[in-house]
């Protein structure tokens, strides 16, 4: 076999790359300052929501938006709430449709994680309040149980017909 064929077997038509990574968008909120600085112990309730969207734009080139909302309350009251955006333009060529929707479902998300984390850990701090670190997120294994549930919803729709 020439070194031509050995090329030609090995070369994978799927193509992946990162334009750019930005903040869209960020708010944060304390609704209940200054009074929340004179509480006694900081031990709040922290809950975070993550959500992401995908929008084709042209040519292969995808914007995806990984959305990370965190409350943090002591009690009933809200210490903080922050929303940020994270959003990033990537091209993705040569993907099955199963392929391209694991991508932007799942591994986009978690190349953008880690950019929102800081973002939300620097709003967290500019506001006065011990730095909030969130834990990672296997965002292909949550994009993967995502699918086994429409499929299993689906079917249990199917044989209740």
């Amino acid at each position: 076999m020439s070194e031509t064929d050995n090329q030609a077997t090995t070369t994978d038509p799927r193509k992946f790359q990162i334009h750019k990574i930005y903040l869209k968008d960020v708010s944060f909120e304390t609704p209940n300052s200054p009074d929340i600085f004179g509480e006694q112990e900081w031990k709040p309730d922290v809950s975070f929501e993550l959500r992401n969207t995908a929008k084709k734009l042209k040519d292969g080139f995808h914007e995806v938006v990984l959305s990370v909302t965190v409350t943090a309350k002591l009690g009933d009251k809200v210490a903080y709430l922050v929303e940020v955006h994270q959003a990033g333009i990537f091209s993705l060529e040569g993907h099955s449709d199963e392929q391209l929707a694991e991508m932007v479902g799942g591994y986009c998300p978690g190349i953008l994680f880690p950019f929102a984390r800081e973002a939300v850990s620097d709003v967290v701090t500019k506001g006065s309040f011990p730095q909030l670190l969130l834990a990672p997120v296997n965002f292909l294994a949550l994009y993967q149980q995502h699918i086994a549930r429409q499929k299993q919803e689906g079917a249990s729709r199917a044989t209740s017909h």
